[in-house]
């Protein structure tokens, strides 16, 4: 593990195996520790670079927080690495960031994988959830620190909101205690906040030429059956971005279907970059 230098943003990552090289983007409140296993396992086929995001993990942090600036973080960590092309794999928010990128910079791409999201706009029906990320990050927000003892004490204040234990076990993820100090959030809440819109938003025209579509590269979109980020509906827009994209769909398995189920997860992302 390391932190990679550039003229963009030097992002923490980890590297793990050795082959066709191969870039893990995360996606919000993630962090690299959230693929792990999924890179052990592709370790065996792939050279696997597993980043933190601006604003996330072990990475800076910074007061923008843009698909075109993720896009560019992730040029320069290519460059830094030495990488000439990989292939792209991102979640939800990663997901997002890696389109944007192969708009821009088709030739440094092999192939490309969106993970459970579309280019398209969550930022309305996200606020309709009973519990969206904009409540989310209010619940986070409000956690009191200088009451909080131990981690049992934050998981508490925010089960007061966030009812379904699994998402506050994955939040808590970015729970941190420097020695001797209080607990506090790794990811940067309050700029995440203020962007929130944006990062729900669908990848726009900064990123996007409606008169450009990406053809010279292999595009596999995974869902989970049980997820309802990529629609049926979604792959008319999708294939007037990206028009030979396929469609892959994983039973028993929502928004997070790396973890889920990972062995069926692994086999299709492996079948298609390996063949």
């Amino acid at each position: 593990m390391s932190r990679q230098k550039n003229t963009f943003m030097e992002l923490f990552y980890r590297k793990l195996g050795s082959g066709v090289p191969m870039v893990i983007v995360h996606g919000l409140y993630g962090v690299s520790d959230n693929w792990l296993s999924t890179a052990k396992a592709l370790a065996v086929n792939f050279e696997v670079y597993l980043i933190d995001q601006r604003n996330h993990g072990r990475s800076p942090h910074r007061g923008q927080h843009t698909y075109e600036n993720m896009r560019d973080d992730l040029l320069g960590f290519l460059k830094d690495m030495g990488l000439d092309s990989a292939v792209l794999m991102g979640h939800s928010m990663g997901g997002k960031t890696i389109m944007c990128f192969a708009q821009h910079h088709p030739e440094r791409v092999r192939s490309l994988i969106v993970v459970d999201i579309a280019p398209k706009s969550y930022k309305d029906a996200g606020r309709k959830e009973p519990l969206s990320h904009y409540g989310i990050m209010r619940a986070m927000k409000e956690v009191d620190f200088s009451v909080a003892k131990s981690r049992r004490d934050v998981d508490r204040m925010l089960g007061q909101t966030i009812k379904q234990e699994r998402i506050r076990r994955f939040l808590m993820k970015n729970l941190r205690q420097e020695e001797g100090k209080k607990y506090s959030w790794a990811l940067n809440l309050d700029v995440l906040m203020r962007e929130l819109d944006n990062i729900m938003d669908g990848v726009n025209e900064k990123c996007f030429d409606p008169a450009f579509p990406v053809t010279g590269i292999p595009v596999l979109f995974i869902r989970g059956a049980d997820s309802r980020y990529i629609l049926d509906e979604d792959m008319d827009f999708i294939q007037g971005i990206f028009p030979f994209a396929e469609l892959e769909t994983i039973p028993g398995a929502g928004h997070w279907v790396h973890a889920e189920q990972p062995e069926a997860f692994v086999n299709a992302v492996t079948k298609f970059v390996l063949g």
